[in-house]
């Protein structure tokens, strides 16, 4: 098994404090990478953003939902926002379902942050059942991920939400804990059995406002390529195309790597 055929570019603009805009566009990060699949996000879901993202083999699409406010009444700077609100999410999951039947591309939808909306936006499994619900309701094919952080692995937290989650995404969010990658990917596999584990891969540790070092990079993508031999896993994800141009060196060791793998 290849890497690039089994890897997902983050895709869309990010507007992290300290990051400045990208040159790359929404469907570029794949590209970069040599992937062909790509978990857009920030940006509306809309048929032009679709359009957009033709060439590629396949889309899932956030449904969060991640916005951009203006700072300062309007007259400032941009920033994305997660909204959260379930009836949003709700209601992305069915124009995701909806756009599905003219982009066969598109095969899924994607909670980025579930915790934060199950924490802090009344998310509950109810609100996640109608979600599922909706994802479906014109796309019975489509796939809901949902983002598992490595320090949320928490079998009684999940319980009531895993049978209606069918790609868990996870993610360490301090590069320094992915040296226990080994015992989250057997975590998250005891709490997701049936389900395929997609291993989130950032360029940039957001805690060090800087790229993640290189040691502990080379580290988990020969993870990844061990666990995908294991039949432990099904891919990955690198955040992100928006990233490229701010860690230039740390995304061509990635693409370099998975050209090679």
């Amino acid at each position: 098994m290849r890497l690039k055929d089994v890897g997902w570019a983050w895709e869309g603009h990010g507007l992290d404090p300290g990051v400045p805009p990208s040159i790359f566009g929404a469907g570029e990060g794949a590209r970069f990478f040599g992937l062909r699949r790509g978990v857009y996000m920030f940006h509306p879901n809309t048929a032009l953003a679709m359009e957009k993202m033709a060439h590629l083999d396949e889309v899932v699409c956030d449904i969060s939902k991640w916005e951009f406010e203006f700072v300062g009444n309007g007259k400032g700077a941009v920033r994305n926002v997660l909204r959260g609100d379930p009836a949003i999410t709700r209601a992305e999951a069915e124009n995701v379902s909806r756009l599905s039947t003219r982009f066969p591309n598109i095969s899924g939808a994607f909670i980025d942050d579930m915790d934060t909306l199950i924490n802090n936006h009344g998310y509950g499994p109810g609100e996640h059942a109608a979600t599922y619900e909706a994802l479906r309701s014109h796309n019975p094919y489509l796939r809901l991920w949902a983002v598992v952080y490595a320090h949320r692995l928490d079998p009684g937290y999940w319980a009531p939400y895993a049978d209606q989650i069918n790609v868990a995404n996870l993610w360490v969010w301090r590069s320094e804990d992915l040296a226990h990658l080994d015992e989250y990917v057997d975590r998250c596999r005891a709490i997701f059995p049936e389900q395929p584990i997609n291993v989130g891969c950032y360029l940039r540790d957001y805690t060090l406002k800087s790229a993640v070092p290189m040691e502990r990079m080379q580290f988990q993508f020969e993870r990844v390529v061990r666990y995908l031999d294991e039949g432990k896993i099904a891919g990955f994800s690198i955040l992100a195309g928006c990233l490229i141009d701010v860690h230039p060196d740390e995304a061509r060791w990635v693409r370099d790597f998975i050209a090679g793998h």
